[in-house]
């Protein structure tokens, strides 16, 4: 064989094996992808030793897959908001057209945050020029729930009222794994459970029961177990005097006679017009005579609880050592 010939045929060989190696068919169709299989797999599912990029918060409202990190938030659950500024992170948006919890007044300033409307009337326009990457919210905007998540990924973390301290600790958890703040948020969750625990003991040999009432202007409505103030009960374990006060968002109406015939060791009282409407109701509507001849009167254990944390904020780490210490204080009368 000549050189000429031989070196021919080793070239075509050479090209024949560069081709097999570069070159791909796809099934099913016949076309040709000249270029190196997509592993479509890792991009979206994190490799080993990768870090994730999303949570997934599964909530009352659906499941969603939140940020890690983002940097733009927009929260408008007081509870949640709460709980971030415990744990030094700064929302870009919070509903300032209402009253923050005293502990919160530093927030205040429209010139440093956005004001994006009040707890139930959103500033939608508002939202959207802020272009959050994640936005939090509560019971008081689900109805939102829809039209926000369409701006960015929204997650309800209200804290359920049934469940209170679980519902808390989950909540707190996913605040963790989203803002990378775990041990914070452990350390913060054991504190509150160690120091629940305490009040619940202290209460299980006081032996006592109370009545849960909310006033608002010249009525009022009581609640007991499972209630949005059930906490009392449920987690500090202080007895309801009335096992059958049914479970609402209103309350039960009830009347003075109602509360003396019951006759609680306390009666815990949440002014629903201090926060609502700037100035208190409850101390006049209960200085009656049919409340002073009740155990709670005669013993001092009417006990007004700080309406904003009691009635907007709860779920976060300060308005629920408030709760914690307003009823400890309370049970040691």
């Amino acid at each position: 064989m000549s050189k000429k010939l031989l070196l021919t045929l080793m070239t075509a060989a050479a090209i024949t094996i560069t081709g097999c190696g570069q070159t791909t068919t796809n099934e099913g169709t016949g076309a040709v992808n000249t270029e190196a299989p997509v592993n479509t797999e890792a991009s979206a599912t994190p490799e080993e030793g990768q870090e994730a990029t999303t949570v997934k918060v599964v909530h009352a409202l659906g499941e969603t897959e939140a940020p890690k990190n983002p940097k733009n938030i927009v929260v408008l659950e007081l509870g949640i908001l709460d709980a971030l500024d415990a744990l030094e992170i700064t929302p870009a948006g919070l509903p300032l057209s209402g009253s923050l919890p005293s502990y919160l007044a530093h927030l205040e300033d429209e010139s440093l945050y956005t004001n994006v409307g009040s707890l139930k009337e959103l500033d939608m326009e508002k939202i959207y020029e802020i272009e959050p990457e994640l936005i939090i919210i509560g019971g008081r905007q689900a109805d939102y729930y829809e039209e926000l998540s369409k701006i960015a990924p929204t997650v309800n973390l209200a804290v359920d009222n049934a469940d209170y301290l679980t519902s808390f600790e989950t909540n707190m958890n996913y605040l963790g794994e989203i803002f990378d703040k775990e041990e914070e948020v452990t350390a913060k969750v054991k504190e509150i459970k160690d120091a629940v625990a305490e009040v619940s003991a202290k209460a299980a040999e006081k032996d006592v029961n109370a009545l849960i009432a909310l006033a608002n202007g010249d009525a009022f409505s009581v609640y007991g177990k499972g209630s949005r103030f059930g906490i009392i009960h449920n987690e500090f374990g202080i007895k309801p005097v009335d096992e059958t006060i049914e479970v609402s968002t209103h309350g039960q109406n009830a009347s003075f006679e109602y509360i003396l015939e019951q006759n609680p060791d306390y009666l815990f009282v949440v002014d629903r017009s201090a926060v609502v409407a700037g100035e208190g109701s409850a101390p006049a509507l209960f200085d009656n005579e049919l409340i002073k001849k009740t155990a709670a009167s005669e013993n001092d254990r009417i006990i007004y609880l700080d309406p904003t944390v009691w009635y907007t904020a709860g779920g976060g780490f300060t308005s629920t050592m408030t709760m914690v210490n307003e009823i400890a204080a309370a049970i040691e009368k």
